[in-house]
């Protein structure tokens, strides 16, 4: 029998790991729809890459900083337990390799491919598993004075901050140094539009992050016996209010539309295992207006070329995930109780802090030793071109 739990257990971790993983192509699609015609390969290519550099930075490095756990074993040791250990680890690894995934949207259109790959094996390996470490696996017991301290750890069941915030908060940096795109912004202030290159594309990519989604919350227990509907259906309602109030704030703009579910997918992460469904409508709700509101104001007031808006949708909306589930995870909300405020509000700000601090190191030193931006000629002729040397359709036939 223990066999058996052990291999049930196991492909319920490997269909979330092949779930989050499907979440890639998401991010692939939504950043291809977003940007001119003469980057979206460079956007397709940059995700797969990402995700192969992360694994080896994770798989050699960034797993032991976060869990004190690596895989110089002989084969018969790893696959003890019907190979649990290795499925976990690759479940996880997806998540990891979000945070690049996240940046990737922001800096679009003008950075260089091989500083951003470097940016990510550093990401990976370091930065992002020493906060994970933190609040999935208790280390350095900041976990344990938060409980001395306010009665409660901090609570992340999915990866809003530990995730979403982490990525975005380090995207932002990366954008600031990167600076806006050229001609984005005149000297006159205005603005000069850059609408999304393809719709379709970009509400695919939003319909497989959706979907992906509900492996990447309900999966996140790992165990069969611990997985609960709750956390499905307050990902559901955090998805309907999301697009709901992204659609009213936004005007019928299917940009907004389409990020409007992700916003809330992204807030609900935290504490989807403990929200009763109207708190998850509510912190969905929020997050769809956070994101709009954000987004329209660090574009056009702040002047802050964050391409996909990943820094209100990831960071901003991951953020606010964070401080709801000490909110409505409350009892007195319809929550199932158990959580603080002051431990989230507390967990948050490391998450952020730690990001944004890493962030600001890694790409403050590829910038002043490599640097980080396509020439003027190859962002003017794009990235698809420029670096690999082939467009996303071909401009006419060949004459043989």
């Amino acid at each position: 029998m223990e066999a058996l739990k052990t291999g049930s257990d196991v492909l319920f971790v490997l269909l979330g790991g092949i779930m989050v993983l499907a979440m890639h192509a998401g991010f692939a699609f939504l950043e291809l729809g977003t940007v001119r015609k003469k980057n979206q390969v460079n956007a397709l290519v940059k995700i797969l890459t990402d995700f192969s550099v992360s694994t080896i930075a994770y798989f050699f490095i960034g797993y032991s900083i976060a869990y004190g756990i690596n895989f110089f074993s002989s084969a018969e040791v790893l696959s003890a337990k019907n190979g649990y250990d290795l499925v976990k680890f690759f479940f996880l690894l997806t998540f990891a390799a979000a945070i690049p995934a996240i940046v990737s949207g922001g800096i679009a259109e003008r950075a260089r491919f091989s500083p951003q790959l470097a940016a990510t094996f550093a990401l990976v390996g370091l930065v992002y598993p020493f906060y994970e470490g933190i609040v999935w696996n208790g280390n350095y017991g900041i976990q344990d004075w938060l409980m001395a301290s306010v009665g409660a750890k901090f609570h992340d069941f999915a990866g809003s901050v530990v995730v979403h915030a982490v990525g975005g908060w380090i995207a932002l940096p990366a954008v600031l140094l990167l600076g806006a795109r050229r001609g984005r912004y005149t000297k006159d202030g205005m603005v000069s539009a850059h609408p999304p290159s393809n719709i379709p594309f970009l509400a695919l990519g939003a319909w497989i992050l959706t979907v992906g989604w509900f492996g990447f919350n309900v999966m996140s227990a790992q165990l069969i016996e611990a997985v609960s509907g709750l956390v499905a259906v307050n990902s559901l309602m955090a998805m309907v209010g999301g697009t709901l109030t992204a659609l009213v704030l936004g005007r019928n703009d299917p940009g907004f539309i389409h990020n409007g579910p992700l916003a809330g997918l992204v807030a609900v992460c935290a504490g989807s295992d403990l929200m009763h469904p109207l708190g998850a409508l509510a912190t969905g709700a929020i997050a769809g207006a956070l994101f709009v509101w954000m987004f329209m104001v660090t574009q056009n007031k702040w002047k802050i070329d964050d391409v996909l808006g990943v820094w209100p949708l990831h960071g901003l909306c991951g953020a606010w995930g964070g401080i709801a589930a000490g909110i409505f995870g409350a009892k007195a909300l319809g929550g199932l109780g158990g959580v603080s405020l002051v431990a989230q509000l507390i967990g948050t700000l490391g998450g952020v802090t730690v990001a944004a601090f890493g962030s600001l190191v890694v790409y403050g030193l590829l910038k002043r030793f490599v640097g980080l931006r396509l020439d003027p000629e190859a962002e003017f002729n794009g990235a698809d071109l420029s670096i690999h040397k082939v467009s996303a359709t071909a401009e006419r036939e060949t004459n043989w």
